[in-house]
């Protein structure tokens, strides 16, 4: 995950040290530098930041009234002062100071506001992804029976009925005792419409009915192959990841 800064200080030396001792550290992109808080002001309104760097003592509106002003916003940058005055410490956290680093400033202070960065901005990242996953399947409708084609002709074919799903290319299909039938729908959306109790994502390009399973093999890097009872005992390939998850669901 990358982080965009942005440096708001009245003199440039400052934000060019600033800058420099930021190189470092891969995941911070710094994307803009401000001389005073109208400019820094005209910056966040056209970009999203993720930290701002940020200091006190400036002409015109001070970094604390600026750090008021941010702290309206619905997803506020998170703010780092950087000031050579101690004085000014209780008003900037009063205003949800991230952290307050003293000029000059020591790399491993600025390193360890950085993983209070990484910490709040990650988890923030972290809910926006579960909302918006949990928006995405909202209003979703449930299968009861899913369209098939096989010579021309439109098949329905009952959840029971199959015994994993899988990816060929382009094509998705659905594979019962004998037969495998192509489907319109993609992975993703027989994911999200088939009964989450009854089918489990074991890989990129399979959907496994658990019910038909019969056999769990382990095959290497705590990776499994699951052999389920069609005609053929097909093996299933379960990545590591949901190879844990599948050893949750089953009680090993």
């Amino acid at each position: 995950m990358k982080f965009r800064a942005l440096l708001v200080d009245d003199e440039s030396p400052a934000r060019k040290e600033l800058r420099y001792l930021l190189q470092p550290f891969e995941d911070i992109q710094v994307v803009g530098e401000a001389a005073n808080a109208l400019e820094a002001l005209e910056l966040i309104n056209s970009v999203d930041y993720s930290v701002i760097f940020l200091d006190i003592d400036m002409p015109g509106l001070n970094g604390i009234d600026l750090a008021a002003q941010l702290r309206e916003k619905p997803d506020p940058p998170a703010i780092i002062f950087t000031t050579a005055h101690e004085e000014y410490a209780f008003p900037a956290f009063a205003v949800n100071a991230l952290d307050y680093l003293l000029k000059p400033i020591h790399p491993k202070r600025l390193e360890e506001a950085l993983n209070k960065v990484r910490q709040l901005k990650g988890s923030s990242a972290a809910k926006k992804a579960a909302a918006a996953a949990k928006a995405d399947t909202s209003g979703v409708k449930p299968l009861e029976v899913i369209p098939v084609e096989q010579r021309g002709k439109t098949i329905l074919l009952r959840q029971d009925e199959i015994i994993y799903i899988y990816t060929d290319k382009d094509n998705v299909y659905v594979k019962t005792q004998k037969d495998s039938y192509l489907t319109r729908f993609t992975l993703r959306d027989l994911e999200l419409r088939l009964n989450p109790n009854m089918f489990f994502r074991s890989h990129r390009c399979y959907l496994v009915n658990i019910q038909r399973m019969r056999e769990l093999i382990p095959y290497f890097n705590g990776t499994y192959t699951v052999v389920v009872d069609d005609h053929e005992r097909s093996e299933i390939p379960v990545s590591r990841t949901q190879s844990r998850k599948l050893k949750d669901i089953l009680g090993l």
